[in-house]
């Protein structure tokens, strides 16, 4: 069984998510932990749970969701992966990261790639990569058909979908991802966004305003 944990960290209140099974290998989704008491709190969860991180992972690279990256890998000593298309946008927060305040954002190269049709793996436990592009040129998703839900970065919300407007982001190719990627999923679903609460797949098909 797959266990989710969820953090709302920094000021965009972004969710991190650790996941980890019976075995107690964990993945770090998204690590937003800017502030030093943001970063205790997820490294105490790690302790007190007796987890063994195995790799850290972004769904996207906007500033609000790679914060905690360096501290993440440095902590863990674990291998951090991105899509490839998403380098030039982690690359970019070095350079307007100071601009929302976040002075002592510590940039920090992936090790490696990963690609649609592959898998994350920890413990006993996979998650299967989609590529979601519209809010971001190299956005993913991580869903696990074994369990029924998704950690879906910033694509669909509660009632909402993912901004459009930011470099790299586009209106056609966004709703394009949730109509044939998101929502090709079960219905029973749950989706796991980078704000606000979870929501399930047959929600958003019948009550999403942007569905309508």
């Amino acid at each position: 069984m797959i266990n989710i944990q969820s953090f709302t960290f920094n000021a965009f209140q972004e969710n991190t998510y650790v996941l980890y099974d019976e075995t107690s290998e964990a993945v770090i989704i998204d690590p937003g932990c800017y502030e030093q008491n943001e970063q205790e709190e997820l490294r105490e969860f790690i302790a007190d749970k007796n987890l063994k991180v195995t790799e850290l992972v972004n769904t996207h690279c906007h500033v609000d969701h790679v914060l905690g990256n360096s501290f993440v890998k440095r902590t863990f000593k674990v291998p951090f992966r991105i899509h490839h298309e998403e380098l030039s946008t982690l690359k970019s927060v070095e350079a307007y990261g100071p601009a929302y305040g976040f002075h002592a954002y510590e940039p920090l190269e992936p090790d490696a790639f990963f690609k649609e049709g592959e898998k994350i793996r920890f413990g006993n436990s996979t998650l299967d990569i989609l590529f979601v592009p519209g809010h971001s040129v190299g956005h993913v998703a991580f869903y696990s058909p074994d369990f029924d839900f998704c950690i879906g970065g910033d694509v669909l919300f509660y009632r909402s979908i993912g901004r459009y407007d930011l470099p790299g982001g586009d209106y056609k190719v966004l709703m394009n991802s949730i109509k044939t990627k998101l929502f090709s999923l079960p219905d029973q679903t749950v989706v796991y966004p980078g704000h606000g609460p979870a929501t399930k797949i047959a929600d958003e098909k019948k009550f999403n305003p942007f569905m309508q």
